[in-house]
């Protein structure tokens, strides 16, 4: 393992077990010091300490929104974050439950939270593990093949707006919020009839 992990924090969502832990051993190998993160405390207790002194656990439900962006706010600017994605119910769709169908795509919510909210140091990366179900997809495998598509989708999305983002002036990919700013203006000055507003971060005269 190359000594570059020195010293690094490295995240791993979903690391108490499985492709997760086997990352986060890899990093803690590295000379990293890894944090795993799951839902599950038991499992946790078990993988932390196989993953030596520096290494540390935090329970995290990546399906509650607000738990994650607390977790992210709350902590440094991380070097590395991979996040392995959780277990799926398996089965054709008619043979799941409505519950079945729609928890994977929670538990998995992890991933788009993480590439929104997380603070990763410049030089860092965020990484997603899917599945080759995204591009050879089974009927009784459904779920999994749409989630890791999903997964692979997000990654390249946000490969594309950083690129977007590095070409525009304002250096920075435009948000809701933006365009509502210019609504409230056209909607608050009648002396704006006729007007054309563009917010575009400088894309046409970039």
């Amino acid at each position: 393992m190359s000594a570059k992990l020195n010293h690094a924090r490295v995240l791993v969502v979903g690391g108490s077990s499985g492709i997760g832990l086997a990352t986060a051993a890899a990093a803690a190998e590295g000379g990293a010091a890894a944090t795993i993160a799951s839902r599950s405390q038991t499992k946790l207790g078990s993988a932390v300490s196989t993953l030596g002194k520096t290494a540390r656990s935090v329970a995290l439900d990546t399906g509650d929104v607000a738990a994650v962006e607390r977790f992210f706010t709350d902590e440094a600017p991380w070097d590395h974050i991979a996040v392995s994605a959780a277990q799926t119910p398996s089965g054709p769709v008619r043979s799941l439950s409505l519950a079945d169908a729609k928890s994977p795509w929670i538990a998995n919510s992890g991933a788009p939270i993480a590439s929104r909210a997380a603070k990763i140091r410049e030089g860092g990366s965020l990484t997603f593990v899917s599945g080759f179900l995204s591009v050879r997809p089974s009927a009784n495998s459904v779920l999994q093949g749409a989630i890791n598509a999903a997964l692979e989708a997000l990654a390249k999305r946000e490969a594309m707006l950083a690129s977007a983002a590095q070409r525009l002036p304002a250096r920075r990919v435009g948000q809701p919020e933006d365009i509502a700013n210019a609504v409230m203006f056209l909607v608050t000055t009648p002396f704006a009839t006729g007007s054309t507003v563009r917010v575009d971060g400088g894309g046409a005269i970039a």
